[in-house]
């Protein structure tokens, strides 16, 4: 198996700004390791922009965030065209999505017109103003919050905007022994400054093509598409999971696979991030949104598909 030393120093980095949350760190990187987006949603205040700035400066990676409010436009985001009269021409000036890491912080509190303005770069990699087309930068990872719907000021996010996301995640509040180290830790002056770069930016595109030699049998294929077939079926959904699901699901199990040291999946990886990766694509019927959630349905399949045995 290819040497993932480094995706552990990565992870032990970004532990020295966030305190806890081992699960969430883990599934963080191997969403990005599978180059994937992933999504925060959580009560304000507990890490998620310092969790976003640290996996930034512990792999080197560009860093811009937006706070997106109601009155961002969407060429703050993917640029705009400006005439320089110099050259006597229309010249492209960047928008702040064109950065390797982009943290899109409050995301449902935008209008949808700027929402869609991330779809481009999230699905295509690339951003158009003007019928012309920029590239993102490579690598290039969204990290979204937004908080809990029904908090003041903000709106439900699209199906559409939900299923581009690899991963939807919750930090939760620390354990009192955490915070209690979180309050140490602050009332000596240590944050962020404790974070220092593990790899440039070639290192994680290698750690990325490392993850593309991962080998899934067949057997996890079956298992992946029953799996995403079960939620289909469900007499309380009126939408299951897509095959993007199915892909997202394969990718990330990939990742997860290789930091566990493997060059091959086993249904343990499948299943330690199934719910992650297909809970926020499900729909409801309208009249079960009252006595079951879409994670419930997720771990209804789970539990319902035999996994496979591999040698």
């Amino acid at each position: 198996m290819a040497n993932n030393n480094l995706a552990a120093q990565v992870v032990n980095e970004v532990k020295k700004s966030i305190v806890g949350k081992d699960n969430v760190l883990f599934k963080i990187l191997a969403a990005i390791l599978a180059r994937g987006h992933i999504l925060l949603e959580d009560i304000p205040g507990v890490g998620k922009t310092t969790l976003a700035l640290a996996y930034a400066k512990a792999l080197g990676l560009q860093f811009h965030r937006m706070q997106f409010t109601p009155d961002v436009m969407p060429s703050d985001v993917t640029g705009f065209s400006l005439y320089n009269k110099a050259a006597g021409k229309m010249e492209y000036q960047p928008g702040a999505v064109l950065c390797n890491l982009f943290l899109a912080d409050e995301l449902n509190r935008a209008t949808s017109r700027t929402q869609s303005a991330l779809l481009e770069a999230m699905e295509e990699g690339q951003v158009t103003v003007d019928g012309e087309s920029h590239p993102v930068p490579d690598p290039f990872t969204v990290i979204a919050t937004q908080n809990p719907v029904g908090a003041s000021g903000t709106q439900r996010l699209p199906d559409s905007q939900l299923d581009r996301f690899l991963l939807r995640l919750s930090i939760g509040y620390p354990t009192p022994e955490e915070e209690l180290e979180l309050l140490r830790r602050r009332q000596y002056g240590r944050g962020m400054d404790g974070t220092a770069r593990v790899v440039e930016v070639e290192g994680l595109r290698d750690l990325r093509r490392q993850v593309d030699q991962v080998h899934v049998d067949d057997e996890i294929l079956r298992y992946i598409v029953k799996l995403v077939n079960a939620t289909r079926k469900h007499p309380q959904i009126i939408q299951g999971a897509s095959p993007r699901a199915a892909l997202a699901v394969m990718s990330v199990s990939r990742a997860a696979a290789f930091l566990r040291g493997r060059d091959y999946v086993v249904p343990d990886d499948v299943q330690s991030l199934w719910r992650d990766a297909v809970a926020h694509r499900l729909l409801l019927a309208p009249w079960a949104e009252e006595t079951i959630g879409a994670a419930d349905i997720a771990d209804a399949a789970l539990h319902g598909v035999e996994p496979p045995r591999i040698r």
